[in-house]
Formats: C-alpha cells, structure tokens, sequence
C-alpha cells in the first residue's frame, strides 16, 4: 500500500512544481522530510543523498564558474560575432555560445553574453536572445560538465550503484543532435520580433515631474509629513535640488522651494497630485535628468527576490535604488509597484544611489544590461590561470589520469590562493538552493525505488509499451521526460524521470544506460515554453518576448532535436 500512497504523493509534487507557487527546493526538501518521518526512507540514505560524490563535483563545478564567467574573453568576442549580416552574425553567435557552453555553465555563459547583446546596435536584441539561450542548451548537451541537468543525472547514476557517466560519453549523440538544431535553429530564427530593448521613448513614459513652488505648503515640511509616500500608483523616485539628484529619498527629507519630485508608476493616476497646494505638475523630460543614474537589470535565477516583493524586501535599503518600472516580457507592469511578486527573468529599470556598486549582493540577484555598472573583469593574468587551470583538469578527467572533483578542487584552491576569487564571494554565490534540490530529489529516488513505487510505473510502462517492445518503452520515457521539462524546471524533471526510466529499464532487462540518456537529453530538451529552464528566463524580458515567440522558434528545434536524439541514442548506446 505504501508504494500507492507514494506514487499518489508525487502526483502532489508534480502539481505543485506546475502551479509554481513554491520553489522546488521548498518542495523537494518537505517531501524528503517527509519520507523521512513517515519511515519510507531512513536517515543514512536521506545523508548519503546530500554527500553523493556527483552532487559534491557539480557544487564545486558551479564555484569554480564564478571565477570563469568574469572573464573578458566573451566581451573580446562580441564585436566580431555581431557584425554582418545577420544570418551570419546570428550563426557566429550561435556556434560560439555553444562551444564555451559545452564546457562552461549555460547559464554562466549567457549571462555573460546578456548584457554585451542588450547593448549592442548591429541587429536588434530580440533577433538574438533566443537563438542565443537554444544554443547554450545544445552546447551544454555535449558533455557532462555542459549542463547542470547532465550532471544531476549522473548523481543518479552513482547513487544508484551503477559507472558514472564519462566527460564526452553525452558527445556522440550530443554533437549531431546540436549541428542538426543550430541549422533548424538558424531558419526558425527569422520569425522572431524586431524589439529594441533599449526603447527610451518606453522609458520615458515611466515618470513624472512636479515643481515645489514658491508659497507652497509643503515647504520646510518632510515627505512623510506631507503624506507624498503613500499616493494611489505614484512612487516618488528622486528630487532634483539645484541640479543634484537626491535618490532614493528619505521619509525625513524635508522639502525646498524650487524641488523638482519624481514620481514613478502609473503617470496616468496624475490627479493623485493635485491635492497638493502648490505643487505645479508639469512635462516628463525626467527620462533626460535621470539618464545618467539609470540601470537595466534583469532578476537572475539565483536572487533572493523572486516570488516577493519590493515591499517585502525594503528593497531600497538592500540595494540603494528605486524601481523606476518592471518588465516582463513584452509587457510593462502597471500599477504600485512595491506589490508585485517578482519572477525570476524579470526587467528592472533602477535609479541607483551613488554606492550602488558597492553592493555586494548585485552578481548574485542581477544580470546587468547597462555597460556602465559591470561586474569587474578580471585580468589577462588571472584569465590564462583559470582558463588554463581549467582545461588542464578536464584534459585530466577526461583521459582518466585524475577524478574531477580532485582537480576542481585544487583548482578552487588555487583561485582563492591567488584571490581571483573569494571566501565571501563563494559565500554569496553557493548554490545552496540547488543543493537542497537535488539532494532532497535523491531522497525522493531512493523513496520511489524502496516503496516499489517505482516498480509500479516500470510495470505501467511495460504494459502500456509491451507491443513496441523495448524501443516504445525508450521513447515513452524520453517523452515523459520532455513533458516535465516544459512544466516544470529541468533539474526537476530529471529527478522524477529518472527512477522512471531506470525501472523502466530493469521491468524490460534491458541496458540501463540508454535510458538514462533519454532522461538526460529529455530534460533539456526545453525550446517550447520559457518558464522551463533558465536561460530562457533570462533573456524573456530583455528581449520582449511573447509566449509565442518561443513556440513559434521553438517547436521545429524541439521535433528536430527529440527526432535525433530517439534515432541516435539506441544506436550508440544500445538495449
């Protein structure tokens, strides 16, 4: 009965993951603890899931990236990638986002890439951003240290007692699979809109000014005391005060004759001003006053600001700014902005106090579009030291001379030796929310597997797919596989296939390691929908995108990627 009540608390998981009012690392963790207290699993499996020796190699991996995603080479790059026409100048892009995402993390390598596109006035952003996340995906498919789901898997694999997957095992089918996506890729691409992300016009609508004039009441008294912080959809951003900005503004600052206030959110709700005696509304040239302290940025899939809000987070205390507007996609949200729930992939445009890149909390919440508050860069030296370092330890994991891990760890150690990264940036930056994801999504394995609820889809599996033998069962996991990944996020769409696929194979006595690799290759296999995967994310709002620009560009990669992977698969990794 257990193995019932199991499958029947997973169905609850998967609910709750498409819903999306939770993090996955809140749901995954409560039902480990869960199994945990009901007796389903015991507290030596719940531990050995947090130490498995794959998931140590990927939390490392990700430290070490912080490192590499700050170095130039990308920004030398850009230049000669964007020039041309724009076939060409969109299949440079795509070739080199996927030959650095093959060794370097997706995500890193797009987020360096964001900014460097965003600015840039060859071809529009919006031509370029998606072609640039699909590429990341299919670079990151074509090793084991490409993509964090490629690595997730393999924690999997070693935690189920079976090899671990090799550094290039995923490149034989990987590599067609990508050549044959990037060409499908390069066609589809041309039906993607002509926004330009850097429309000012859009800007300027997000502001209006008021002048204190003389006589006003409201002189000699404070913000909060002539009750201008609580208007119906108006924020006030700033005051300019004989030419200085003052930004963000304090409840106590007290008003001057001639100060000119302004306010953010929806300009059409003016009337909220005319209450004031003395304050003349007037214009909206305050696109020009604040253009020199306006920053772009985009919520980065590791802040700590996605799904609350300004309010919640007194956001102009942790960062020193005002929002001035949110976007989200194609569509600028209205309304008082200090309420809206944040999502991750979200537009911000800032006006940022002076000490805004003092902030040692930016890298970790914000991928900035504007050149002029860039993370720093490091130098040619300490550029050669990681790259070089870096290569030498998958040259030597690769020819088996050394094992991962040990090598990303003396690396690491030898970025913090020589400060190219440190102890408070790795503090910053762990990836502890997806610790607790795949460790607690290993918990839920081994429940599967010890609750026989595992066995149980493996013999609805061999049933449903009993007359297409064992290659039906291949591509039904693949499938399944590729269905979680549009609805929920990657890594855990390969946590819950997994079990799947490997009983699936055990009911068939078949190999494992083929559907394995339909479980892989299926979790990234995210080109439909946006909300999946999280370079996608990335770049939805920069590049103002619909849901229909990622269906439309999308689904002809999506057939030709899943049509490669289900031939080529069975072929190099037989039954």
């Amino acid at each position: 009965m257990s193995a019932y009540w199991v499958l029947a608390s997973i169905g609850a998981l998967l609910g709750l993951l498409i819903q999306g009012r939770f993090s996955p690392a809140v749901l995954f963790s409560c039902w480990a603890a869960g199994y945990l207290m009901l007796g389903i699993v015991d507290e030596q499996v719940l531990l050995a899931s947090y130490s498995n020796p794959a998931l140590a190699t990927l939390i490392v991996l990700m430290l070490v990236s912080l490192a590499l995603e700050r170095s130039p080479l990308l920004d030398r790059f850009s230049d000669m990638l964007l020039k041309g026409r724009e076939s060409f100048a969109t299949l440079r892009l795509m070739g080199v986002t996927a030959l650095f995402s093959a060794f370097l993390n997706n995500t890193a390598v797009v987020g360096s890439l964001l900014g460097v596109i965003s600015r840039q006035r060859y071809l529009p952003a919006s031509r370029l951003l998606i072609p640039l996340s699909f590429a990341s995906i299919l670079g990151g498919i074509t090793t084991l240290i490409g993509t964090s789901t490629n690595l997730v898997v393999n924690s999997f694999v070693v935690n189920a007692g079976l090899p671990a997957l090799g550094m290039f095992q995923f490149a034989l089918v990987g590599i067609p699979v990508a050549l044959l996506c990037l060409a499908g890729l390069l066609l589809s691409a041309r039906l993607l809109p002509s926004n330009n992300a850097q429309d000012k016009e859009a800007n300027q609508a997000y502001f209006l000014e008021a002048e204190v004039m003389e006589g006003s009441p409201l002189i000699g008294n404070s913000i909060e005391g002539n009750q201008l912080r609580s208007l119906d959809g108006l924020f006030l951003l700033e005051i300019e005060r004989h030419g200085r900005l003052i930004s963000p503004v304090s409840p106590d600052e007290v008003l001057h004759q001639g100060d000119v206030l302004v306010f953010t959110g929806e300009t059409h709700k003016v009337q909220a001003l005319q209450r004031f005696q003395g304050l003349d509304v007037f214009g909206s040239r305050a696109d020009a006053l604040l253009a020199s302290n306006l920053v772009e940025v985009v919520i980065s899939n590791e802040s700590e600001l996605a799904k609350r809000t300004l309010q919640e987070v007194d956001f102009r205390t942790m960062f020193n700014a005002g929002v001035v507007g949110i976007r989200r996609g194609e569509r600028r949200l209205t309304g008082q902005l200090g309420r809206v729930p944040l999502r991750v992939g979200d537009s911000l445009l800032l006006a940022v106090g002076s000490d805004f890149t003092q902030h040692k909390n930016l890298d970790r919440n914000f991928h900035v579009l504007n050149g002029t508050l860039l993370r720093p860069k490091l130098s040619a030296r300490q550029s050669t030291l990681a790259f070089s370092g870096f290569g030498g330890v998958i040259a030597l994991a690769a020819l088996g001379i050394w094992p991962l891990f040990n090598g990303l760890i003396m690396l690491l150690a030898a970025l913090l030796v020589t400060r190219v990264l440190t102890v408070s940036e790795l503090r910053r930056r762990f990836p502890f929310e997806l610790m607790l994801i795949i460790g607690s999504a290993l918990t839920v394995a081994k429940a599967l597997e010890s609750s026989g609820a595992a066995a149980l889809v493996a013999d609805f599996m061999r049933l449903v797919f009993d007359g297409y033998g064992v290659l039906g069962a291949f591509i039904g996991v693949y499938l399944i596989t590729l269905v979680l990944t549009e609805t929920v996020t990657n890594n855990a769409a390969a946590a819950l296939a997994f079990p799947i696929g490997l009983s699936t194979a055990q009911a068939f006595g078949a190999d494992p390691l083929p559907f394995i690799m339909a479980v892989a290759y299926g979790a990234s296999a995210c080109f439909i929908v946006p909300f999946g995967y999280q370079t996608h994310l990335m770049v939805y709002s920069p590049g103002r995108y619909r849901m229909l620009d990622y269906m439309k560009t999308g689904l002809p990669v999506s057939l030709l990627y899943s049509a490669g992977v289900i031939v080529l698969v069975p072929l190099v990794f037989p039954f």
